[in-house]
This record gives structure tokens, sequence and C-alpha cells, in this order.
């Protein structure tokens, strides 16, 4: 994937894993789009290590790993916060 692909999926999957734990988060749409790609690379990561596949595009199995990736970074960026 390019560097502009890995940027929408970025800010797709930083929405979808915002929406799926609301909280009170700072740092606005930029903060969304890194956490959505570091999400999508620690999922990528962590499936590739357990055999479960990559993020190599925009299908659904890379959408599902991209945004409990990102779901993970959230979690932890939001501990690392308080």
């Amino acid at each position: 994937m390019g560097f502009i692909a890995w940027i929408v999926l970025g800010l797709i999957v930083g929405i979808l894993a915002k929406w799926l734990m609301p909280g009170p988060d700072g740092g606005g749409f930029i903060m969304t789009v890194i956490l959505g790609i570091v999400g999508a690379m620690v999922g990528g990561f962590i499936s590739s290590f357990f055999g479960f596949g990559t993020v190599d595009g925009f299908n659904l199995g890379s959408m599902v790993i991209a945004v409990l990736g990102a779901m993970l970074v959230l979690f932890v960026y939001r501990k690392l916060q308080r």
C-alpha cells in the first residue's frame, strides 16, 4: 500500500476505533489519523505474528485487523494519558 492509502486507511480505522471506544480524547483529527495508522501497523504485526493475516489493502479482513489494532493503541494511549 502507498503512503496516501495508509493515511486514508488510518483515518477510517481511527474513526471506527474512536466510535467503538468513545471517551474524552484530545488531539482531534491529526491524533485520530496517527492512532489509526499506528493501530493498523500494530494490528498487522500482531496478526501476522500469530498467523491470522496482514493488513494488505482495503478489504474486510484488513479492516478488522486494523480496527482491533487501533483499539489496542487507543486503550494504551488512554492509560498513558492518565
